[in-house]
């Protein structure tokens, strides 16, 4: 393996902070017969020691064709912050959004407040909810988005916290094409190297800890970035024996999740799971499940039913086949759909089933 270099400031100091080992593309979804083995290719994180950006150490892998479907926690996330940053927009004028291969535009949102897509030159509005993350080149991929923000435009810009990972140790964020995980300070110098301000912050649940950002050519931050910033350092983002912490994490989640699964197997109970989620594919190859304890994965998305979950060979079925199997319980592997699961599928808590966040088990 060639040493890390830094996706934004090119600096080559830096420090292993998690290695998942050998993992298969968490986009790659097998037809079910394909026999396999499936490819796989190094998973670590690294993080920078100048500028403090954590983000993948190397990535071979090529994105496949989004398979997924928009939740509505999502989709209900999104209202929510346009209405929470409506009073730093522009009455009307234009907007460019940059979007996620998973999904969460806000354009029509954007656009019933009077503000029309831009067909070029520079927006009065920019929009990325967790897009840039997708760009392996950090600094080039800013740089452009700001270059087409008009002068007195706004930059909405949304991520996965870093302090959020770190505080629920979501370990299997990590993912073969997410190349940068933000935390709070390290965004806000970012943006300030690429000529923006960082002017207010909003924290949202989604995640488990989601923020947005909004950023302009002038101006100075308020109260909400200056505490944000303040209490993520404070957390140790840029300290690699706190990020280090993941690893750790990752060990023990994945014998938490393997060790519930045999008790539930040994119990006779009948266990299925719901989401068949990129994070989902890390934590059951490192956990080592496969169909003896985990005979199939229900998923809403019609691209992703027929096939199967990479590495661990599990089959993803259509939700009306989960409630036909009528499991006692189901590993929930999108914590966030809980609310909408138990809306759309009332026949597994009908039939004496329950649900079982993934997260939950995990912090056993």
């Amino acid at each position: 393996m060639t040493s890390p270099r830094c996706r934004w400031c090119r600096s080559a100091n830096g420090a292993l902070v998690l290695d998942l080992g050998e993992q298969p593309p968490a986009d790659h979804f097998p037809a079910r017969l394909d026999p396999g083995p499936d490819a796989v290719f190094a998973l670590r994180m690294w993080l920078c020691a100048e500028c403090g950006l954590a983000q993948l150490a190397e990535d071979e892998t090529k994105p496949d064709e989004p398979r997924g479907v928009e939740p509505a926690a999502l989709v209900e996330q999104a209202a929510d912050a346009v209405r929470r940053a409506a009073p730093l927009l522009p009455a009307g004028g234009t907007v460019r959004e940059y979007g996620s291969p998973h999904g969460g535009s806000w354009l029509s949102l954007l656009e019933a407040r009077g503000l029309v897509p831009a067909a070029n030159g520079a927006a009065d509005v920019l929009v990325d909810c967790f897009g840039l993350m997708h760009e392996a080149d950090q600094k080039a991929a800013l740089l452009e988005r700001v270059s087409g923000l008009a002068d007195d435009g706004v930059f909405l810009l949304q991520f996965h916290s870093l302090a959020s990972i770190l505080r629920e140790g979501q370990w299997s964020a990590l993912r073969h094409g997410h190349y940068a995980y933000y935390s709070t300070p390290v965004l806000v110098e970012m943006l300030r190297a690429a000529g923006l301000v960082a002017r207010s912050a909003f924290r949202f649940e989604l995640y488990g800890g989601t923020v947005l950002l909004a950023a302009a050519r002038g101006g100075a931050p308020d109260d909400s970035v200056r505490a944000l910033v303040e209490q993520e350092t404070d957390a140790g983002v840029a300290r690699p024996e706190v990020v280090a912490g993941l690893q750790e994490a990752a060990v023990r989640h994945a014998d938490s999740l393997r060790r519930w699964l045999e008790e539930q197997s040994s119990a006779g109970h009948r266990v299925l799971g719901y989401g068949a989620a990129s994070r989902a594919v890390a934590q059951l190859c490192r956990a080592g499940i496969t169909t003896e304890l985990l005979p199939a994965i229900a998923d809403a998305s019609d691209a992703k039913q027929g096939r199967r979950m990479p590495g661990s060979g599990i089959p993803i079925v259509p939700p009306a086949e989960l409630a036909a199997f009528r499991p006692d319980a189901v590993v929930l592997f999108l914590p966030d759909l809980l609310a909408e699961v138990r809306r759309s599928i009332p026949e597994v808590e009908a039939a004496g089933g329950r649900w079982v966040p993934a997260d939950v088990l995990e912090n056993r």
